[in-house]
């Protein structure tokens, strides 16, 4: 047993599992991060299993003020583009966590974040402990890969072990009112629709104590953008599920509108490749590739940003899905362009959050050039960081998701395998 524990006292001890986590930028790592926060505040003491970050050795940190949870990380497999991804990185995740869950400390409950294969060995694990497991339904896997073509075998094995992983668990947090039916369909019981959001304490209008409109005028200094160079920015992970080429194929039409216009991407992903591609037909500048950057850097390039562009391309097993890096952009008062489906559309048209239009390069560019011919007043960019802060805010999302984990904890079923 690894007997190095932390923070002294009767609280509920938890396990956090998760292939990603902080300081890896990725709406995954954000809203861990702040449900381990609320756990804290509720008095909960946590520990996290999660994968060394790219270039850094395995090894365990304490808890501190900014993140009250000891983070245990060991190496891990990853693709090309550096994202513990595909069923190498999975499986080399996945089996070490049997071992590092068998000899760990017995927590009151585990949480586990997908995919379903790390789903099904905790499962697995809890049930030969006798320990409750929630698990975070952020989407539906197997929906997503009957979508985007994968083999029939491999759609069958994913489906089998998402239903294996949710029809075992204590509890289910979802993101939202699709994931929760979907889930319910399943087999899951006891789902709880925490929704997502935004972490308000990074993403927000002004970024620190100074504000105004000095601070603004510091961060697109440090962007490199000025009012004859302004552009748009994508930020986030661009995989064939978000379909982020998109704006880069309208870029053509746009320059023709707005010659000085750039399109920034800020992230990773399998989409990197065919991205760079698409920058080299383009006169340089034009879009820009950058590697995933700390959350608080990325908030200062959504602050100097004309607008933030979003995207899910339709079809997918992603129509119902909010994506996090929408409310990311929203809370820095940064408006969106959202292309694809709905309810996200929706939203953003009923709140007045920026241009919704359909998975279409025309309709895109034309978004994209109103966005950067029409820059939004300092009264608009309020009104959209208010709006987030009081509508999604990841504190408040979190706070929901801890409520729904130590309720599980307090009646503490017995895990079995079924």
């Amino acid at each position: 047993m690894d007997r190095h524990d932390h923070a002294a006292g009767s609280g509920p001890r938890l396990t956090v599992v998760s292939r990603i986590f902080l300081p890896e930028p990725s709406a995954a790592s954000f809203r861990l991060a702040a449900l381990v926060h609320a756990l804290a505040a509720a008095g909960a003491r946590t520990d996290v299993l999660t994968a060394a970050p790219a270039g850094q050795s395995p090894g365990s940190t304490p808890p501190s003020a900014e993140l009250p949870a000891r983070v245990r990380r060991f190496g891990v497999l990853r693709d090309a583009a550096g994202y513990v991804r595909g069923y190498l990185p999975y499986l080399s995740f996945d089996v070490p966590l049997i071992w590092r869950l068998l000899r760990t400390r017995r927590p009151d409950a585990v949480l586990v974040e997908p995919p379903p294969t790390t789903a099904a060995v905790v499962r697995l694990v809890c049930a030969l402990r006798r320990i409750p497991y929630v698990y975070y339904a952020a989407d539906i896997w197997s929906d997503a890969s009957a979508a985007t073509g994968a083999p029939r075998t491999v759609v069958h094995v994913v489906r089998m072990l998402e239903r294996f992983a949710l029809t075992g668990a204590a509890g289910v947090l979802s993101v939202n009112d699709g994931v929760t039916g979907r889930a319910a369909e399943l087999g899951a019981t006891a789902v709880s629709t925490v929704g997502n959001g935004a972490d308000t304490a990074v993403f927000n209008r002004w970024g620190g104590p100074a504000g105004g409109a000095s601070a603004e005028a510091s961060v697109s200094e440090e962007v490199g953008t000025t009012a004859e160079r302004p552009f748009l920015l994508y930020a986030g992970t661009a995989s064939e599920w978000q379909g982020a080429e998109l704006f880069a194929r309208a870029m053509p039409r746009v320059l023709a509108e707005v010659p000085q216009a750039r399109l920034v991407y800020l992230g990773q992903g399998s989409s990197w490749p065919a991205l760079g591609q698409l920058a080299e037909g383009l006169p340089p500048g034009a879009v820009e590739l950058h590697d995933p950057v700390e959350a608080a850097v990325s908030a200062r390039w959504q602050r100097a940003a004309r607008a933030a562009v979003v995207s899910l391309r339709p079809g997918i097993g992603y129509d119902f899905a909010m994506p996090t890096k929408m409310f990311a952009a929203l809370a820095c008062g940064t408006p969106v362009i959202f292309a694809g489906t709905r309810p996200a559309g929706e939203l953003i048209e009923d709140e007045q959050l920026g241009w919704a239009c359909e998975y279409d390069v025309d309709q895109v560019a034309e978004a994209m050039i109103a966005a950067l011919r029409t820059p939004p007043t300092e009264a608009e960019r309020d009104r959209l960081a208010q709006w987030t802060q009081q509508h999604r805010s990841l504190d408040a999302a979190a706070a929901r998701g801890a409520e729904a984990i130590l309720k599980v904890r307090q009646t503490s079923p017995r895990a079995r395998v079924r």
